[in-house]
């Protein structure tokens, strides 16, 4: 049997915790905010179950999205530019601006970043690191927005909390939410808008139930499904 702590326990024994409930969204906020706490501001994250096949190309479910009040923390970004672009990467906060130099260093072994921004013109370099950066999701893309001519813009949307997402091998998003030390009405306005996003990008192909299950979980407890369709 697998371990379950002191807390978690704590948690599925809160009053008004049900394992197979659907909760309005303000009732799971609430009843997420009463699990015991850690001493560290967990993540609030949320998992959206969609009725896709990721494996074919044209039912992909990926992306980036600005929550309208951020996600709680700053985030490392990396940027491939050079010239103007890369002067206007690091005035803009970028943690880390090169080339060929920058991608040696990825090769190396560095991926002590959140994201991956590269200027089209340095998808020559950018693209020959698919192998390194596909697997952890920090591949540049322009559906996730970090392909892009638009570099300065680009940093400050992902450092201030913009965040990527993309639908894995069982057709589920995760993406983080918030903390929760946010406001309950702050979580709210980030879930509401990154479901409305998602439910934009219903692709053509699919047939049926597309949203199929939503929930929410912060770092240390569990997951609550929310009523939301």
């Amino acid at each position: 049997m697998a371990y379950v702590s002191k807390r978690y326990r704590a948690s599925i024994n809160t009053s008004g915790y049900e394992k197979h409930k659907r909760y309005d969204l303000e009732s799971a906020l609430q009843l997420l905010s009463e699990f015991p706490r850690p001493k560290f501001d967990e993540t609030v994250e949320l998992a959206v179950r969609l009725g896709v096949d990721p494996k074919k190309s044209d039912q992909m479910v990926r992306g980036s999205v600005s929550l309208p009040k951020g996600i709680g923390k700053s985030r490392t970004v990396i940027v491939f530019a050079e010239g103007e672009a890369a002067a206007e990467a690091e005035a803009a906060g970028a943690d880390a601006v090169g080339g060929e130099d920058l991608a040696q260093r990825i090769q190396d072994g560095w991926m002590d970043f959140d994201v991956c921004i590269a200027h089209p013109a340095m998808m020559r370099v950018a693209g020959k690191l698919g192998r390194v950066l596909g697997p952890s999701g920090k591949m540049p893309s322009p559906k996730s927005g970090t392909v892009t001519p638009q570099i300065a813009q680009a940093v400050a949307e992902f450092k201030a909390g913009k965040v990527e997402f993309r639908a894995d091998a069982g057709g589920i998003v995760h993406v983080a939410v918030g903390k929760r030390s946010f406001e309950a009405a702050d979580l709210a306005a980030n879930i509401n808008h990154f479901v409305e996003h998602i439910r934009g990008l219903r692709p053509a192909a699919v047939k049926g139930a597309y949203i199929r299950k939503v929930s929410v979980t912060a770092t240390m407890s569990p997951s609550l499904t929310l009523d939301i369709i």
